[in-house]
């Protein structure tokens, strides 16, 4: 596959529509076992939160599995794992700290191609900042954890069969935050890689980025469709005037059933804008709270 920052700028619609895509979560059922079994283990070794690993845990699913933070690139979820860490009693109890972290909130606040080349050349320009030499570490570590537990996990039923249905009328986009190599990993695995023009991962910038660079200038209104498991999805979509198709956590099974059923033919016919796609949306806000459940 050519190189994806190349094929999103230089992108030429053989379709009047465009249709972006997430991927874990969205169209793999990999969240489940990418944070339990991969991202929260390495945050308790890398990070040393042994000692607070039940309520390090519980932070780390709410953030990237069970809450409108679900889907965010991983050093904002890190930080946020931090300070949810930081703010609860149980925690504080007993005597525990989260690790100071200066340099990487500095980093996470500037920077908008967060993922691990850039950090690498950070690391290598600042090579006194231990916090920033442990975060490349971690993340490191974390796609190590990924390459050797997640194989064989398919995409959710009805999931091909829209990707099929949508690219003889659509021109499909990969969209996400997880690292290039391995959204080509999964999706050529599966034979999937043969329907988007190509796959953007966070090495690309964000997923608005990516549908900017992609749709600019070259598909009209209500032609620009995102699907997507989580809030970071709809504001991407909502930053370029597309519309959003949600899949909902939990009934993902049904959701792409209902896309490839009715969705895909009212975006398709001028049919999605307006109360069908508010509705869709107030369904999917419901699942996503903003305060963690010892919060309620």
């Amino acid at each position: 596959m050519t190189d994806p920052t190349a094929a999103l700028t230089n992108h030429s619609p053989e379709h009047e529509f465009l249709i972006a895509i997430d991927s874990d979560g969205c169209a793999f059922d990999t969240m489940e076992i990418k944070h339990k079994e991969c991202f929260i283990p390495t945050h308790c070794r890398v990070w040393g939160l042994q000692a607070v690993s039940k309520y390090a845990r519980m932070a780390a699913e709410f953030v990237n599995l069970y809450s409108c933070h679900r889907g965010i690139n991983r050093f904002p979820a890190l930080l946020m794992v931090f300070d949810l860490l930081a703010d609860w009693d149980k925690v504080r109890e007993r005597g525990f700290a989260p690790p100071d972290v200066p340099n990487l909130r500095r980093w996470v606040e500037t920077e908008s191609k967060m993922g691990n080349p850039v950090l690498k050349a950070y690391c290598e320009a600042h090579p006194d900042e231990e916090d920033m030499r442990r975060a490349l570490y971690w993340s490191e570590e974390v796609n190590r954890a990924v390459h050797e537990m997640v194989e064989g996990v398919p995409p959710f039923p009805y999931v091909r069969e829209s990707l099929e249905a949508a690219s003889s009328k659509a021109d499909l986009l990969v969209c996400s935050a997880t690292p290039h190599d391995a959204l080509v990993r999964e999706w050529e695995e599966h034979d999937l890689a043969q329907f988007p023009f190509t796959i953007a991962g966070q090495e690309q910038g964000k997923k608005a980025e990516h549908i900017a660079m992609a749709s600019n200038g070259r598909y009209g209104a209500q032609r620009v469709l995102m699907i997507g498991d989580a809030l970071g999805d709809l504001k991407a979509a909502r930053a370029n005037d597309a519309m959003f198709y949600p899949i909902l956590p939990g009934d993902e099974d049904q959701s792409w059933h209902r896309f490839i059923e009715e969705a895909l033919d009212r975006f398709l016919n001028g049919r999605y804008a307006g109360a069908y796609e508010t509705g869709l949306i107030a369904e999917f806000e419901t699942r996503l709270p903003d305060t963690p459940p010892w919060k309620r």
